[in-house]
């Protein structure tokens, strides 16, 4: 068994692999960063895919390997760019699982006016996410995403609060 600095060091480089995969838009390398029946050593896991989830914000809860991993060839087809700065990420590893969360600030454009070869407008948007992995043969693979909106501060509470 490995160190813990050193598992923690591998679960942050599988997490930046993730979202590394994601950006450049590489299905075949998202999809071997999750977690597989044949990755658990589990025979009770089904024909669909190992027990993996996923929540993309505003979307309900994704469940098996599948659905997952057609969600995010969804998310691909539909964006023409997307990049992601990570702050405030969290590591800890217990055993063979590991759970990292952070604040996903992500940039990302639309599709491209119809007239025109440029980009659509870029959109900023903050996100929290909790990531969980279980540890494999082959490394570190994703068990769970959940993400999550920041919703924007507006500032009426105060004012409601405010006597007058």
């Amino acid at each position: 068994m490995s160190a813990p600095r050193t598992d923690v060091e591998q679960v942050e480089l599988a997490n930046t692999a993730f979202y590394e995969a994601l950006e450049r838009g590489d299905f075949e390398t998202l999809s071997s960063l999750w977690l597989a029946p044949l990755d658990t050593g589990d025979d009770s896991v089904g024909s669909e895919g190992a027990d993996v989830s996923c929540v993309h914000p505003g979307w309900p809860v994704l469940n098996g390997r599948g659905e997952v991993l057609r969600s995010y060839a969804l998310i691909m087809a539909n964006t023409e760019y997307i990049q992601f700065f990570l702050t405030d990420v969290h590591v800890s590893v217990t055993g063979d699982t590991a759970l990292v969360t952070c604040t996903e600030n992500i940039l990302s454009g639309g599709p491209a006016p119809d007239d025109s070869d440029e980009l659509g407008p870029l959109v900023g948007q903050l996100v929290v996410a909790t990531n969980v992995f279980r540890r494999t043969d082959d490394g570190w693979k994703l068990w769970s995403h959940h993400a999550s909106p920041v919703l924007a501060e507006s500032g009426e509470e105060e004012d409601e609060e405010t006597p007058g």
